[in-house]
């Protein structure tokens, strides 16, 4: 993995600009209602967290506020599954950009049940299926991985938010038995439904977050233990992943505007690495039209803007 060089910055000096600047921004996306119980989410609350490889810790706002990370989970859970399987993940999903919604149905009919990417909920399911396939016990070993990874041990599920998000989740439910008519999801369809809306349902702060994509930034290895969790061509792989797909229908924005790998979550979340450097998590609950944490994505903006630290 290439690993980029920069001068030191105060980000605590930093930090504080960014939040200043960005706040005038709270309160004009609109907070996920599909799921119900993301409804409740404050949308004037505003954090940003950053952790550096060097062992530094910087955070502003509600940093420490837990948030249900949702899609950002799908980067963790497709970790975990590359460590076991490798390449073989991709005879049953894609690696290109969708140009859909993250929750389309529609590219499944014409492409066999194959979906786009692991980044959207089609490709999220298939990567989850995976993940039951070769752990005994999927939910404790992805709830351990990610105690690990963030180095806090009281990370849990909401319970919660997993039972509003089956309530709820139609779609993903056709997903699903879409996949699985063409062969391509090969667990019981409930079984997968509850591991993913569990998945969605992990609760972390930023500062949280921030430690446990740490790892994709140092080519695989998890700072906080000095454990290998990924070769270096896997981590740079799903650090590709992320930026080519890590948001929806948003990702060639973000690629130009940030020129980051990130992934963002319609919990408000969005997380980016720095290779070699660092990982940011800022997360505000109100999203723009394409999902993504409207806050979020002007910080991300601001900090490339300001660090000059972009992987182009």
């Amino acid at each position: 993995m290439k690993t980029l060089s920069y001068p030191a910055f105060d980000y605590a000096a930093l930090l504080r600009d960014i939040h200043e600047e960005a706040q005038a921004l709270c309160g004009q996306g609109r907070v996920a209602t599909y799921i119900p119980a993301l409804a409740k989410a404050d949308p004037q609350h505003f954090g940003i967290a950053i952790e550096t490889l060097e062992g530094g810790s910087y955070s502003i706002g509600n940093a420490d506020v837990p948030f249900s990370i949702q899609s950002m989970s799908k980067v963790l859970v497709l970790s975990m599954v590359l460590a076991r399987i490798g390449e073989a993940l991709w005879s049953r999903v894609g690696r290109e950009p969708s140009g859909s919604a993250f929750n389309s149905l529609v590219q499944l009919e014409t492409e066999n049940g194959i979906p786009r990417n692991p980044l959207i909920n089609a490709g999220a399911l298939v990567t989850t299926d995976a993940l039951l396939s070769h752990c005994p016990d999927a939910l404790t070993e992805l709830l351990a991985f990610v105690r690990q990874v963030s180095g806090n041990p009281g990370i849990a599920f909401s319970e919660e938010i997993a039972r509003s998000e089956r309530e709820s989740g139609y779609r993903n439910m056709a997903l699903a038995n879409f996949i699985r008519s063409f062969g391509n999801i090969h667990n019981e369809v409930d079984a997968v439904l509850d591991a993913y809306f569990h998945q969605c349902s992990l609760m972390l702060d930023c500062r949280d977050v921030a430690r446990a994509f740490l790892f994709l930034a140092n080519a695989g290895i998890n700072p906080g233990d000095s454990v290998r969790l990924l070769e270096p061509v896997r981590a740079r792989r799903v650090n590709a992943l992320m930026i080519s797909c890590g948001f929806y229908d948003q990702s060639g924005e973000f690629a130009f505007s940030v020129g980051l790998p990130g992934k963002s979550g319609v919990g408000g979340g969005i997380v980016a690495l720095v290779p070699g450097q660092l990982s940011i998590c800022v997360w505000s609950p109100g999203l723009n039209a394409f999902g993504n944490s409207l806050v979020g994505l002007k910080v991300l903006e601001l900090f490339t803007r300001r660090t000059g630290m972009s992987i182009f």
